[in-house]
C-alpha cells in the first residue's frame, strides 16, 4: 500500500476544507453539480429493499423538453428575423444547451439520490472527486461538453436547415436514427472497453477511470488522455459514420439530439441512484423482451466489481454484453426486488 502512486488516491476532502482550494475548485463549487448536497442527508437501505420503478416515458419526457427548448429558441429567432446562425453562433449557441442539459440533469439527479440514495450504500458512500484530481475533473468535464458541439457543427451543420421543420419533417426516421445511434455507440464503446480491459497493454489507459469503486456523475470521463478521447470524440465518430454508411442523414439537429440521449446515459449510468431505471431508448421495451435493456445497476457493478476482468461492458444497453456472453447478474436491481407501484419522478424543475 505505501507504493501505491498518488495520484491513484480518491480520498476527497476538499468540499469541506477550503484551504485546498484553487481556481478549479472554486469553478466547480460554483457550477453545483455535485451528487450530494453536504448538508441533506442521504437515505440508506438494505440491498433486499424493494427499489422504485422510474417510467421509461419519464426519462424520454425530460430528455425530449430539455432538447426542445434550444430547437425552439432557434426555430422563434429564425421565423421572426429570417437570419440563419453563422456555424459559430450554432455551435456557442448549442454547446451552452449541451450545457444546460447535463447541468439540469446533474442537479436532478442530485435531488433522486437524496429521495431514494444509492446503490450499495449500506456498505459505502458514494466516491467525491478525490483531491488530487479537481482540476482534471474540471478539464474533463469541460472537454466533454465543448468537443461533441464542435463535432457536430464541423460535419453538419447547414444555414439551409430549421431546427423543428428538419425533425418534425420525418418523425419516423428520427425515431430510428434515436434508437439505432445509441446501439451503433455502444457497439463501438463495448469493442474498445472490452478491449482495454482485456488486452494488457491498453489497460493503463483506462484504469484511471477504475479507480472509482461507486462513481459519481462528474466522474463519468474521469480518465486517462486516450481513454477521453475515445470517449468524448472517437466513439461518437465512429457511431455517426455507421449511421450514414446505414443511409440515415445524421443532420445537425437529429444529431445534436441523439447526443443528448447517450449524454443521458453516460451521466445516469454513473449516477449509482437505487432506482430501476432503464437507460432510454425508443426500442427498449424490445430490448426488454431478451433482457438487452441496461439499467443504472448494471454500470455500477462494472466498476464495483471491475479491475481487469469485468462484465457489464456496454453502457448504452445490453445488447452487445448478450451476444458477446459477458452481462452480469444484477443485485439490488433484480425483477422480483422491484416496486413498480412505487413511481419515481424524474424532477423537471
Amino acid at each position: 500500500m505505501s507504493n501505491r502512486n498518488p495520484k491513484d488516491s480518491m480520498k476527497s476532502t476538499w468540499r469541506t476544507d477550503k484551504s485546498q482550494w484553487g481556481i478549479p475548485h472554486k469553478i466547480l463549487n460554483h457550477a453545483n453539480v455535485f451528487h450530494s448536497d453536504l448538508t441533506r442527508p442521504i437515505p440508506i437501505h438494505a440491498k433486499t429493499d424493494k427499489l422504485p420503478h422510474l417510467p421509461d416515458w419519464q426519462s424520454h419526457r425530460w430528455i425530449l423538453l430539455h432538447a426542445s427548448i434550444p430547437l425552439a429558441l432557434h426555430q422563434i429567432w429564425l421565423h421572426f428575423t429570417s437570419t440563419p446562425f453563422h456555424p459559430i453562433i450554432a455551435f456557442i449557441f448549442y454547446y451552452q444547451a449541451s450545457r444546460f442539459f447535463a447541468f439540469r440533469q446533474l442537479r436532478s439527479m442530485r435531488e433522486l439520490g437524496h429521495q431514494y440514495g444509492y446503490l450499495d450504500g449500506d456498505k459505502h458512500d458514494r466516491d467525491g472527486v478525490p483531491d488530487v484530481g479537481v482540476g482534471k475533473t474540471l478539464l474533463s468535464v469541460f472537454l466533454a461538453g465543448f468537443v461533441r458541439p464542435v463535432l457536430t457543427t464541423w460535419l453538419t451543420y447547414t444555414t439551409t436547415e430549421e431546427p423543428l421543420y428538419s425533425l418534425l419533417q420525418h418523425p419516423t426516421r428520427v425515431f430510428f436514427e434515436i434508437a439505432l445511434y445509441s446501439i451503433a455507440v455502444d457497439f463501438w464503446f463495448y469493442i474498445y472497453h472490452r478491449l482495454m480491459h482485456d488486452v494488457s497493454p491498453l489497460w493503463k489507459y483506462h484504469r484511471t477511470h477504475h479507480l472509482t469503486k461507486h462513481p459519481n456523475p462528474l466522474l463519468t470521463i474521469y480518465a486517462d488522455s486516450v481513454q477521453e478521447f475515445f470517449d468524448i470524440a472517437g466513439i461518437p465518430l465512429l457511431a455517426w459514420g455507421t449511421m450514414k454508411l446505414g443511409g440515415f442523414p445524421m443532420g445537425f439537429y437529429e444529431w445534436h439530439v441523439c447526443q443528448l440521449y447517450v449524454l443521458f446515459a453516460e451521466v445516469a449510468g454513473h449516477s449509482g441512484l437505487r432506482i430501476h431505471a432503464t437507460v432510454p431508448n425508443p426500442l427498449a421495451e424490445v430490448m426488454r423482451w431478451f433482457g438487452m435493456d441496461l439499467v443504472i445497476e448494471d454500470h455500477d457493478l462494472h466498476h464495483r466489481n471491475g479491475w481487469r476482468r469485468s462484465m457489464n461492458y456496454g453502457k448504452q444497453t445490453r445488447i452487445w454484453d448478450r451476444v458477446f456472453g459477458t452481462c452480469g447478474e444484477r443485485i439490488e436491481s433484480l425483477e422480483g426486488n422491484v416496486d413498480y407501484g412505487k413511481k419515481v419522478t424524474m424532477p423537471i424543475f
